[in-house]
């Protein structure tokens, strides 16, 4: 498939969230399309997608022009969109997933499940997953949830594919196995449009990129003839070497946190740890590991099998959220369309609604009162709205994660867990995120987050733990951290050693 977008033009409102962008694929290419949260990147790919109209502009597909495209007109074309935000049914199964709008049907009445069921077990053990067809998807991981969209895409006849951040919750293992399928498949003529703000997948897997900034073309050419610092530097219109955090925190002596042996069966065991005041400790490892159970733990968001964690010295009451937040913790979860955002509600509405469930007193709402809160939260995270009565779903990914975190700054909690936060957003927003860290425990506050990216935890740690199979299999100092050990411990290397 040979692909022409032209002079592609698209707005929300006042906003232009693409102004005359061209962009082109030819046949059997991985396409690189690169630019910040906020350069236009999704939006263009949902004109492609058939998911918006776009204002003005051409698409030419093998030079045929293509109008009124929708989703499934896209589809039957041979595109398939793998979006950054999930899009599965979680109260079906994965092979309903897999085969919702394409059912197989007998008689042309009856569901076919037993060849569904076999055809998704086909596309599984092609890309090497173990992953149950009949099972819930509600019931899969987060990483498991990524690769059933991204067998869904391969299981129909297509020609382009494209992929909104589609590593975001994979293991390393796991995205090299994704690199080796789309390689192979585009030996056989399929191409690819892949989006990511991870530079070193981008020049493992592309042979020609794009850039976009606020909304409009920058560059195209072959990966080959730049490296990481010049792309960075189309990316964000400026030279950079690398935006350094600067650690100002003083680490306390006095214990905020304790966690002793901690178990919750089918996740992690016996884990014990301490948070000092004013500390940044991480949690890192693989997939597999239990991070993401104790993250909700610490928060009561799941039962604990056994265990205790005190705060300041007193046992604490996990056995509900409300509790638990009112005690003084706070919580910015993983994979904010499931977890975090309200994408029925506004700005406005998703940053106060912590306020709203804990600490709001009275019998209605104020409307100067919030205004005034949003204001002194959005100056505080540098978010970028149009108007705080804005759909959540209009900002970018990093303004959205901007919000969930001003959501829980209104309360002033002493405790912060932060579950993956700068998941799916970019190196800009990413540094900004950082920034808000630092300037949280240089106020006293203290921070558990949990990371599996190496340059991330360099940055932010005071203090990493490492986990492997659900257990604390290492502890590191600032000083001592380096990505040879860390990884050697997240993968059990040193019990295999033994």
């Amino acid at each position: 498939m040979q692909l022409e977008m032209k002079n592609i033009y698209k707005s929300f409102g006042a906003v232009q969230a693409v102004v005359d962008v061209s962009f082109s694929v030819g046949e059997a290419e991985i396409h690189g399309l690169l630019g910040e949260n906020g350069a236009g990147k999704s939006t263009l790919m949902n004109v492609l997608g058939g998911v918006l109209p776009p204002d003005a502009g051409t698409i030419l597909l093998d030079g045929e022009e293509i109008t009124h495209l929708t989703p499934i007109k896209a589809a039957r074309l041979g595109i398939r969109f793998i979006h950054q935000e999930l899009n599965l049914v979680n109260d079906l199964k994965v092979f309903e997933n897999l085969f919702l709008r394409n059912e197989i049907v007998t008689a042309g009445v009856y569901l076919n499940k037993r060849e569904m069921i076999r055809r998704s077990r086909e596309i599984f053990e092609k890309l090497g997953l173990e992953i149950d067809p009949t099972a819930n998807v509600r019931d899969l991981d987060t990483s498991r949830k990524q690769l059933v969209e991204i067998a869904r895409a391969l299981l129909f006849d297509c020609k382009l594919i494209i992929m909104d951040e589609p590593t975001t919750a994979l293991t390393n293992d796991e995205i090299e196995n994704l690199f080796e399928i789309m390689r192979g498949l585009k030996d056989h003529g399929m191409s690819f449009i892949y989006i990511s703000h991870k530079m070193p997948e981008l020049f493992s897997v592309c042979d020609r990129y794009t850039v976009l900034r606020d909304g409009r073309f920058v560059a195209t050419g072959d990966f080959a003839d730049i490296d990481e610092q010049q792309a960075t530097e189309m990316l964000v219109g400026r030279s950079i070497v690398d935006d350094v955090v600067e650690k100002t925190n003083q680490v306390g002596d006095e214990r905020v946190l304790e966690a002793e042996d901690l178990s919750c069966a089918g996740h992690f065991e016996n884990v014990s740890f301490a948070l000092q005041k004013g500390e940044v400790l991480v949690f890192t490892g693989l997939f597999g590991d239990g991070r993401g159970a104790l993250a909700e733990c610490l928060f009561g968001a799941r039962p604990l099998t056994s265990g205790t964690i005190r705060l300041h010295g007193e046992e604490l009451d996990t056995g509900s959220i409300l509790n638990v937040i009112k005690s003084g913790v706070s919580m910015v979860p993983r994979n904010r369309k499931e977890r975090s955002i309200l994408k029925d509600l506004s700005v406005k509405d998703n940053l106060s609604m912590a306020y709203f469930t804990s600490a709001h007193k009275g019998l209605v709402v104020h409307r100067r009162e919030e205004n005034a809160r949003f204001e002194e939260q959005r100056q505080r995270t540098n978010i970028r709205v149009g108007s705080p009565n804005d759909p959540i779903t209009s900002l970018s990914g990093g303004n959205q994660q901007k919000v969930v975190f001003s959501r829980w700054f209104g309360l002033d909690s002493e405790v912060f867990i932060l579950d993956n936060p700068t998941q799916g957003i970019d190196v800009g927003a990413k540094f900004e995120i950082y920034q808000l860290i630092n300037k949280l425990v240089e106020t006293g506050k203290s921070v558990v987050m949990f990371s599996s990216e190496f340059p991330e935890i360099h940055k932010i740690a005071d203090r990493c733990i490492v986990m492997y199979k659900g257990e604390i299999n290492k502890e590191f100092a600032r000083e001592e951290l380096n990505e040879v050990d860390v990884m050697y411990y997240a993968t059990g290397s040193n019990k295999k050693a033994g």
